[in-house]
């Protein structure tokens, strides 16, 4: 924080490095252009339509190092860090060594980030793109609440009633009986603004992409008129709770969930969380169903493997 050497040469290096990253990451393997393309289709005036390492490698070549510079100067400073620490410490040891290594570094210029919301989607929106990859694939997002909103935890739980293990809506359905998908998969981003719920599958060759997002559409619209019974809902949160449980066993997941939630912030909630999801009632997740799986609100990508010239 206090010395990182600026020099063309070194600037140079890490260039490369970030190209090589971005190369290995997004463009050469299966797949792995996905959220380059996802993104800025769901997204059309928030930052989140942009990866963080750039949406293509020009945008890492043209880096200067003025711009590098301004970013370190105004991010990497003490005031806007997280120290956490776990382990078999002295508290007031551990206060002494940060005044001793981080007081004497300045703080930065204060700033507050405000970002454009972005504005509810209308429309569905939907693109092809053909790549090298085994097979097709599909993927479906819908705007959502922060992961800030006492919401999230409504929506956490509807992906996991729709794709958390093999007895889920999605697998049993989808991929056991039907047989449509090799796998597929519901998720959520957790971001700190508004994020994604997204719904990817691999397809079993001979199933349209048309047929494929129909199906999950099917699949979606029962949560609006069948309600999750009590033991459904009873497993999905088992099972989130076993694994936060879990989490805990490890010193360093410890430290990890007392710096997140302190960025989220209030490092206090790492105890809250079982609870919040405990409380989220069946009723409430149909009432979010409704609002969150509309199509005029889904962004589609259909990943489809190339065609031979």
């Amino acid at each position: 924080m206090l010395s990182l050497a600026f020099t063309p040469k070194s600037l140079d290096v890490q260039r490369q490095v970030v190209i090589e990253e971005f190369k290995q990451n997004y463009l050469n393997q299966p797949y792995g252009d996905v959220y380059l393309l996802l993104k800025p289709l769901a997204y059309k005036k928030h930052p989140y339509r942009w990866n963080t390492i750039g949406k293509e490698i020009s945008h890492i070549r043209d880096a200067n190092m003025d711009e590098v510079k301004a970013f370190y100067e105004k991010f990497y400073r003490p005031d806007n860090a997280i120290l956490s620490i776990a382990g078999d410490v002295e508290t007031g040891y551990i206060r002494d060594l940060a005044e001793k290594w981080f007081g004497p570094v300045p703080a930065g210029k204060k700033s507050k980030n405000i970002y454009p919301e972005e504005p509810e989607q209308q429309q569905p929106r939907e693109l092809k793109v053909e790549r090298r990859v085994p097979q097709n694939a599909i993927y479906l997002a819908w705007h959502m609440p922060a992961r800030t909103d006492r919401r999230f935890y409504t929506f956490d739980l509807i992906s996991d009633i729709l794709s958390n293990g093999n007895s889920s809506r999605l697998f049993q359905k989808l991929v056991k009986n039907r047989q449509l998908f090799s796998d597929i998969n519901a998720f959520v981003t957790g971001d700190l603004d508004k994020g994604l719920f997204i719904i990817s599958g691999k397809l079993i060759n001979g199933t349209a992409g048309s047929e494929a997002a129909d199906a999950i559409q099917q699949e979606l619209d029962l949560l609006h008129t069948q309600p999750v019974s009590e033991d459904e809902m009873q497993k999905v949160k088992n099972k989130i709770e076993s694994n936060l449980v879990f989490s805990k066993l490890s010193v360093l997941n410890k430290a990890m969930s007392l710096g997140y939630y302190e960025m989220l912030g209030d490092a206090g909630r790492v105890n809250d969380e079982i609870d919040s999801y405990r409380r989220v009632r069946a009723e409430e997740i149909t009432q979010e169903a409704v609002g969150l799986f509309t199509q005029n609100k889904r962004n589609t990508l259909f990943y489809q493997v190339q065609k031979n010239d």
